[in-house]
């Protein structure tokens, strides 16, 4: 039995994709003092919808205070022209972008797990 679970663990780690660091790295900014991802990109990572990812981070807003997580303004939207504010038809935001600091990336990380 311990074999079977052995090879069934082995094929999920090779299910996982290598994360490209260069791509990882353009997807970090600098707001407020802080260096962040946004919800989007996170969320992409773990292969969850951005809506799914923000509810876990509400679930357990306890574990995240403002310096691991928050949400941007019209104008920061504006100034680091992420392009979400500008899309074509249809890609439009409703709400304004969560991002999340390293050490609430880390946090949502154990949230997923």
């Amino acid at each position: 039995m311990e074999t079977s679970q052995t090879k069934n663990n082995s094929k999920e780690i090779l299910d996982y994709e290598a994360v490209n660091k260069e791509n990882v790295k353009s997807q970090i900014f600098e707001i407020r003092g802080y260096r962040v991802m946004l919800d989007k990109d996170i969320a992409n990572y773990f292969g969850v919808t951005t809506s799914n990812l923000n509810k876990a981070m509400k679930r357990n807003i306890k574990r995240f205070p403002k310096s691991f997580c928050f949400q941007l303004t019209k104008e920061e939207c504006s100034r680091f022209q992420f392009g979400i504010l500008n899309g074509p038809r249809g890609s439009n935001i409703k709400y304004l972008p969560y991002v999340y600091t390293e050490q609430g990336f880390e946090v949502i990380a154990l949230v997923f797990s």
